[in-house]
């Protein structure tokens, strides 16, 4: 079983899903992945923790009108230095779209906007050193960023995140770069302008998250 007591510095190591109707996205990722719910209480405004075999992979969230915007899932990657992280997303052509918030005890997170327009995590930890399970069914496997602005994206993240990245692909029908930590793959950076892998227009910027699972079709 892939645990993971802490993550590396710019790979992702939170994700949670604002939910306009909580009660039912409980009952749906409970019943797809045998997560089991806990209410972290009051003090942490009604957030959910998820776990798979007693291990934290997922949070949620009511999503709140006040915040206009859609449900979803937001992915946090890892930062030791959060304030400093936001001043590079500044500095680079990114948007605040929320300073930096500690959580009491267990660490700092902030929310931005990259330069193509997709929303994106920072968590800084305390006693919440993010996923426990990872690359297994039920818990994250995979982090994508699907945008139209591919160079500018790929460049952008090397430079707030300190990434390592690697080019899978560079053709008129795949462009695709991975950030590497120690030679392994974390996350990805798709062309969504080319191929089959183009965005239908209607459709923004955005970081997918893939869950794993031992029968795709079931």
């Amino acid at each position: 079983m892939p645990t993971r007591e802490e993550t590396p510095l710019g790979a992702p190591a939170w994700i949670d899903l604002a939910s306009s109707d909580v009660e039912k996205s409980k009952a749906f990722y409970s019943a797809l992945f045998g997560w089991t719910l806990q209410d972290a209480g009051p003090e942490y405004g009604g957030y959910i923790n998820a776990h798979k075999d007693g291990k934290a992979v997922a949070g949620m969230i009511a999503n709140n009108p006040e915040w206009n915007a859609p449900d979803g899932w937001t992915t946090y990657f890892a930062t030791d230095d959060i304030d400093a992280t936001l001043q590079k997303v500044a500095d680079n052509g990114g948007g605040n779209c929320m300073q930096a918030m500690e959580v009491p005890q267990l660490g700092y997170m902030g929310l931005f906007g990259d330069p193509s327009g997709a929303v994106v995590g920072l968590w800084q930890p305390l006693a919440h050193k993010g996923f426990q399970l990872v690359a297994e069914a039920g818990a994250p496997v995979w982090h994508e960023l699907n945008t139209r602005e591919y160079d500018k994206a790929v460049d952008f993240y090397t430079k707030v995140l300190g990434w390592d990245t690697k080019v899978e692909g560079d053709s008129e029908e795949f462009r695709y770069a991975c950030a590497q930590h120690g030679g392994e793959p974390i996350a990805g950076v798709n062309d969504a302008t080319v191929g089959q892998w183009a965005l239908s227009e209607n459709v923004p910027a955005h970081w997918a998250v893939y869950f794993g699972t031992p029968d795709t079709d079931a």
